[in-house]
């Protein structure tokens, strides 16, 4: 899909006292790229949210090969991998743009709960239209 890429130019901030980007930063720009992706296909989580379903991760998994420093762009694929109305997965793989030089591959999961109750939600009851959309993602990234 085209809009499976999240791009990231590294700020100052973000470095830590080796003037690498610090390991935490990672994670955020997975989430960065999860959120882009999201919107992007139909399936905007501050609509979710909005609309009384949060989206907790529930685990999480960073694989670091590679350090990127301050001023480096950095772009992260991502890509839905299960969705089954109650829970969701993704995969992600950032790398410095324009090289192959990969920093960092990792996964995440997800379940959806009532922002009141925190009991688990399942969406093609709650919200038919956003399963229905999260489920058009999944077809397409298959293909």
């Amino acid at each position: 899909m085209d809009n499976s890429r999240c791009i990231h130019r590294v700020q100052y901030y973000e470095t830590d006292r080796m003037a690498i980007v610090h390991h935490s930063n990672y994670i955020r720009w997975m989430e960065e790229a999860r959120l882009d992706f999201m919107r992007n296909n139909g399936a905007d989580c501050v609509d979710i949210e909005y609309r009384g379903v949060q989206i907790p991760v529930v685990s999480i998994d960073c694989r670091y090969k590679n350090s990127a420093r301050f001023g480096d762009v950095a772009e992260t694929e991502v890509r839905l991998t299960f969705f089954n109305g109650i829970r969701m997965c993704f995969s992600y793989r950032s790398f410095l743009q324009g090289t192959d030089i990969v920093l960092t591959e990792g996964t995440s999961e997800h379940c959806f709960i009532d922002e009141n109750t925190h009991r688990p939600v399942n969406l093609r009851r709650r919200l038919p239209d956003v399963c229905d959309a999260i489920k058009k993602i999944l077809t397409e990234t298959d293909n």
